[in-house]
């Protein structure tokens, strides 16, 4: 099954050239997306689904949008 993946800011570097038809198997979570793509969980801050806020415990489906967001500094 295919997602769309975005990874934000300093997480791009992770991004894969098939983001837009990320392959996923059936029953993955979103921490098993994050896993495979080798970005360190803490560099992680936010995780969105279809543009809802989730947990990494998310199981994904077919068509979903995963969003990534590392911790974002200013001042």
């Amino acid at each position: 099954m295919h997602i769309t993946l975005k990874c934000f800011a300093t997480l791009s570097r992770f991004s894969p050239a098939n983001a837009e038809a990320y392959d996923v198997n059936a029953g993955d979570t979103v921490a098993a997306v994050v896993a495979r793509l080798g970005i360190p969980e803490e560099e992680l801050k936010l995780v969105f689904v279809n543009g809802v806020h989730a947990p990494l415990s998310t199981p994904l489906a077919e068509g979903d949008r995963l969003g990534l967001f590392p911790a974002v500094g200013g001042g």
